[in-house]
């Protein structure tokens, strides 16, 4: 009986890496974690934040949160407005298919280009309630290198390095307005471990299934 094969995306790996068996099992069909009441106000600051980026690469330009990193003055927002909202779906957009028919997918926020060598850079916002912690931005690495090998897989060279926008409200002021402040991360890319990454997720999900498990899945 040949291999089953599966679709997967970030969240699914991610899964993965929390509890194996949660993962299994939602892959197989068999039994998904109750999802929690996802907060709207990331996805409304998404939708916005896109809007935002896409207004100052209309004119050519970065917007001031990039501006105020000098590392980016070489840099400038990725300008093809349709492959761009292509990429940014998350069902059509980065795609990848095996030579087993196993695919990973996944929907980017930004591109950069460094305009020395036209190389891609990887830019991701995110949303917070509170300051970063000294470790925030790791938990988003094997994202921003699946998101790097999904572009190297469609023919594009990226650079070794991908960026984290957050933002974090800051103050409200007399008039009502939220105010933002902003932390610029720069982390370090390796596509080689995207592709282990999704390679030991198709052989855990043609395998047994997994014993160890969370509170989730061994009281369900």
């Amino acid at each position: 009986m040949p291999p089953q094969t599966f679709k997967l995306s970030p969240s699914s790996l991610n899964l993965m890496k929390e509890c194996p068996l949660c993962f299994w099992l939602t892959e197989h069909g068999i039994w998904k974690r109750p999802a929690g009441i996802f907060p709207s106000l990331p996805s409304g600051m998404d939708g916005i934040l896109k809007r935002h980026f896409d207004k100052f690469m209309e004119r050519g330009l970065l917007p001031p949160e990039l501006c105020k990193d000098s590392e980016c003055e070489n840099f400038k927002l990725f300008d093809d407005k349709e492959l761009l909202k292509e990429w940014r779906n998350s069902r059509k957009g980065l795609w990848f298919e095996d030579s087993e028919g196993n695919i990973i997918h996944g929907g980017i926020d930004n591109i950069l280009i460094n305009k020395a060598n036209n190389k891609l850079i990887v830019l991701d916002y995110k949303t917070r309630g509170f300051p970063l912690k000294e470790d925030t931005h790791e938990h988003y690495q094997d994202q921003l290198n699946i998101y790097a090998w999904l572009l190297e897989k469609l023919g594009h060279k990226t650079e070794n390095f991908a960026y984290l926008l957050f933002y974090y409200p800051k103050e409200v002021l007399e008039t009502g307005e939220v105010i933002f402040d902003t932390v610029l991360k720069k982390m370090k890319i390796d596509t080689s471990e995207a592709e282990k990454l999704f390679k030991k997720a198709i052989q855990m999900l043609n395998s047994e299934c997994p014993e160890k498990g969370c509170e989730w899945c061994k009281r369900s």
